[in-house]
């Protein structure tokens, strides 16, 4: 009897412990996950270039009107349609046998003031080596050289005429005023020309046009608020300008292709257009190929200058919403923030960001679809061969950013 009650207390006290270990291990839970591990880059200042993504529009160099500069009948075209001509070329012909029964009529007048003119300067010499002698009277002298003198000034206007004659003679063959590529004939033959200006102007019958295709102009223009900007970062010493020779311009084809030749800023509007609020510049590109055309829209890349103290920072690292352009970093203390940024261009894959990074500032690039703002994470480099993924909205990108850990 006294051993079964020496072993109720015991069991009383085996049941008490158990009872306590496991409330003990009710109240610790389960274990905390470790934080995710995310690719970092570190944001370092350097320069980049200052470049603009803008539209422009192709243009010929130079465009001249071929318009008949006499009046006649239209008799062939000589060139092809669409080919390159050369200066001084002969394009059209029009109808030349009223011209050149002109040109025979003025010859002929030139042929009977000269002989007036000889009859009359005949007269006047002897007339002046006999007034000495008093064999005629002063006046009979005057009006004999003043008959040489009127048939002298009929001669210089025959010539004149002449000289007319064959001016308009050889306008019947037209021909193209500079090197370029002809366009579309606009009348067929047959046609009558004319010419209702004295000078051949606009008012003038338009044959074809020629286009100089090698260079081409790039019309573009920039906002004067744009420009605006970037002379005052110039006065603050945060961008370089290029000089109006130096600035280039690249242009991207309508299948996305870069194209091969790079063009240079040749003009800058001293004006601001009062409808758009923007300032004309126009580039010069070269085409020995011929690929670009005129009138066509294109994409271009206008390098302004370099810019100083700005932020590389990879595609993926950068994401936006309604509140704008934000990054997330991993900051001293192991948690995620964001840090809002101005990044409005790109240079080689990476986002140009301007402010609100600082230096030495731990960019995520990959994992940030596991951490938000205000969680712990674990930073390691950024490995961009691993990772494929980039922030919802943003494209990837394959190339890390100059200033990577």
């Amino acid at each position: 009897m006294k051993s079964s009650s020496l072993r109720t207390p015991v069991m009383c006290l085996g049941l008490l412990a158990l009872a306590a270990c496991g409330g003990k291990a009710k109240e610790q839970g389960p274990p905390q996950a470790p934080p995710p591990e995310v690719g970092v880059v570190k944001a370092q200042p350097q320069s980049a270039p200052l470049s603009k993504d803008l539209v422009g529009r192709l243009s010929a160099y130079r465009s001249a009107d071929v318009r008949a500069r006499v009046s006649g009948v239209l008799l062939k075209r000589v060139y092809q349609e669409g080919t390159d001509v050369k200066k001084g070329q002969v394009l059209f012909e029009i109808d030349p046998s009223v011209y050149q029964a002109t040109l025979a009529s003025s010859q002929a007048n030139l042929t009977s003031a000269q002989a007036s003119y000889t009859n009359a300067h005949k007269a006047a010499e002897r007339f002046r080596q006999l007034r000495p002698q008093g064999y005629i009277s002063q006046s009979d002298l005057d009006n004999a050289e003043a008959s040489e003198r009127t048939t002298s000034a009929q001669v210089k206007q025959a010539q004149a005429a002449i000289e007319s004659a064959r001016i308009n003679l050889g306008f019947t063959h037209v021909t193209s005023p500079i090197d370029g590529r002809a366009g579309q004939q606009q009348l067929t033959e047959g046609a009558i020309v004319g010419n209702s200006s004295a000078d051949g102007g606009a008012n003038s019958t338009l044959l074809t046009t020629v286009d100089q295709l090698d260079p081409l102009y790039v019309n573009f223009t920039v906002s004067a608020s744009d420009l605006d900007r970037l002379r005052a970062a110039q006065t603050a010493g945060h961008v370089v300008l290029s000089e109006q020779n130096q600035t280039t311009v690249e242009v991207t084809l309508p299948d996305g292709s870069k194209y091969d030749q790079r063009g240079t800023l040749d003009f800058s509007g001293v004006n601001v257009d009062p409808t758009t609020g923007s300032v004309n510049l126009r580039a010069q590109l070269p085409n020995p190929q011929h690929r670009l055309l005129p009138g066509a829209y294109v994409t271009i890349t206008a390098n302004l200058g370099e810019q100083s103290n700005v932020f590389l920072i990879p595609q993926q690292g950068i994401a936006r919403d309604v509140a704008g352009a934000y990054a997330l970093v991993v900051g001293q203390d192991g948690k995620v923030a964001r840090k809002n940024v101005v990044a409005n261009n790109l240079s080689a894959g990476n986002w140009i960001v301007t402010s609100g990074l600082a230096a030495g500032d731990q960019i995520i690039v990959s994992g940030l679809q596991a951490v938000q703002p205000g969680a712990p994470a674990k930073a390691a480099p950024w490995q961009p061969n691993k990772d494929s993924n980039g922030p919802a909205g943003a494209p990837g990108s394959t190339k890390p950013a100059a200033g990577k850990q």
